[in-house]
């Protein structure tokens, strides 16, 4: 198993500090969230994308990819009523292909629950063909980049918009495309009536990249739920990518998340 972290939980580190620790920690990689950058990937000038590239390379890390890619950038909505927003959008997930390529990056988390819900009016055919639409420009320029765009299905409470793995599965597979897959998250999959090794059975091999926490929202071994029977059935379907903390409850600290949860992660192994 390989295991990465994602940076926002260094709430007010620089990029290079956080990539230092996460590397010093025993970490493979580390997952950026582009808000702890700028409000949007466009306002980061390529040199920047380089130095932080080149700061993972010096510490002997790799930058798994991208998370959290509407946080902050206001106006993006993949299922608004309005054209023009949907349009906007559609291009801003070209922008974040090139901005993950450009940091060596291979995978784009896309949860957004928010940017995603089906407003007032919107049926959901009109969403699933909208949310269709938004991604097909970015899946092609994944394909010429070598980046995979991994659609997350998030819980009732979160979204009214692909709740399950199987829904996911169902709309990634309408690409055809290995730059369109599923991501599977542990907080989010606790919310399917399936266990959790179930789902990650069912869903192989259209996921590909795997989020590790607890549904207390904290980091892997923060709380209840058990991950032995989760690294077996990642282990048995022949998983071979990343098992990524990401975690919403920062109150331990940055170091002690990260210590703690990889920890936790390798002893499960």
């Amino acid at each position: 198993m390989k295991f990465a972290i994602c940076n926002e939980i260094y709430q007010d580190w620089k990029v290079e500090d956080a990539i230092q620790h996460a590397a010093k920690t025993g970490y493979d990689a580390i997952e950026i969230a582009p808000f702890t950058i700028a409000q949007h990937v466009n306002d980061i000038p390529a040199a920047r994308r380089q130095e932080i590239r080149d700061a993972a390379a010096r510490a002997g890390i790799a930058i798994s990819g991208i998370h959290w890619v509407l946080v902050k950038a206001e106006g993006m909505h993949m299922t608004s009523p309005d054209p023009a927003v949907r349009e906007r959008t559609r291009r801003y997930f070209v922008d974040l292909v090139d901005f993950c390529g450009d940091l060596g990056g291979k995978s784009i988390v896309v949860g957004s629950p928010k940017q995603r819900n089906l407003e007032g009016g919107v049926t959901p055919d009109q969403g699933w063909a909208w949310a269709t639409d938004a991604f097909r420009d970015a899946v092609k320029q994944g394909e010429e980049r070598g980046v995979t765009i991994c659609f997350e299905p998030l819980a009732p409470v979160e979204t009214n918009f692909i709740n399950t793995a199987e829904e996911a599965v169902r709309f990634i597979r309408q690409f055809d495309s290995p730059a369109m897959k599923i991501i599977l998250d542990v907080k989010a999959m606790s919310s399917e009536s399936k266990p959790v090794p179930q789902i990650i059975r069912e869903s192989w091999p259209h996921f590909g990249y795997f989020h590790a926490n607890d549904v207390n929202l904290k980091g892997p071994g923060f709380g209840d739920v058990d991950f032995v029977p989760i690294f077996a059935a990642l282990k048995e379907v022949g998983y071979d990518g990343y098992a990524s903390v990401e975690v919403f409850n920062f109150e331990e600290g940055a170091d002690a998340i990260a210590t703690r949860s990889l920890a936790y992660m390798k002893g499960c192994c």
